[in-house]
C-alpha cells in the first residue's frame, strides 16, 4: 500500500489515493473519490464519491466532504467545518440531481466550524475565519469572517494578514516572507521576483 490507512478506517474499493497520504481513525473514503498525494484525512472524516482532492490537502477531524466538492492543492479544512451540496434540502424529496458544485482553490484555509453553502467558489489562498458562513464567491487572498461572511481584509500565501484597504491601489510586502502583493481596485495579485503576477 502506497498510503497509510489506520485499521479503523474504511476505504471502499475503487477509491484513488495518492502516494504518502494518511487516512486516520474511523474515516470513510467512498469508492469514487480521488485523493492526491501527501494528504491527511483526520479522525471521523467522510469523503463522498464525486469528490476530487488535490495534493497536500489537510482535512481535520469531523469533516464530511460531500459529492460535488473539489479541493485543489494545499487546501486546509479546519475541525468540524461543513460543506453542503443541496441548497434547499428536504428529508422526503430526492434532490440528488440538484447538487451544486463547490470549488475551493489552491491554498485556501477553511477555519474550524465554518459552513460553506454549496455552489460557491473560494479563491486561491483565501482565508475563511472560524465559525463563518459562506454563501457567495470569495476572491483570491480574501480574509472573510462572520455570518453571513463578509470580507474584512487580505491574507498572504503564508497566512499573514496584509496591511491593505479592501479596495484601491497599493503594493505591500508580507511581513514574514517579504513577498510582494499588489492591490488593483478590489483584486489582490502576487508579484513574483521579476514583478510579473501569477
Amino acid at each position: 500500500m502506497h498510503y497509510y490507512k489506520h485499521e479503523t478506517a474504511i476505504v471502499d474499493e475503487g477509491a484513488q489515493i495518492g502516494l504518502n497520504s494518511a487516512i486516520w481513525h474511523w474515516t470513510h473514503v467512498s469508492a469514487g473519490a480521488r485523493i492526491g498525494s501527501d494528504c491527511s484525512l483526520g479522525q471521523n472524516v467522510f469523503i463522498g464519491n464525486a469528490v476530487v482532492i488535490g495534493n497536500k490537502v489537510k482535512i481535520q477531524n469531523n469533516v464530511s466532504v460531500y459529492d460535488s466538492v473539489t479541493l485543489e492543492e494545499g487546501v486546509f479544512c479546519g475541525p468540524s467545518m461543513v460543506f453542503t451540496n443541496v441548497y434547499n434540502p428536504r428529508a422526503v424529496i430526492d434532490r440528488k440531481r440538484e447538487y451544486r458544485g463547490t470549488m475551493v482553490r489552491k491554498g485556501a484555509t477553511l477555519g474550524a466550524n465554518c459552513t460553506i453553502i454549496c455552489g460557491v467558489e473560494i479563491g486561491r489562498y483565501a482565508f475563511i475565519g472560524a465559525g463563518s458562513v459562506i454563501n457567495r464567491q470569495v476572491p483570491d487572498y480574501a480574509l472573510v469572517v462572520g455570518v453571513p461572511g463578509r470580507q474584512i481584509g487580505w491574507m498572504s500565501e503564508h497566512g499573514q494578514r496584509l496591511d491593505l484597504p479592501l479596495r484601491g491601489h497599493a503594493d505591500v510586502l508580507c511581513q514574514h516572507t517579504g513577498q510582494c502583493y499588489r492591490l488593483i481596485d478590489n483584486q489582490l495579485i502576487f508579484l513574483a521576483e521579476n514583478g510579473v503576477s501569477r
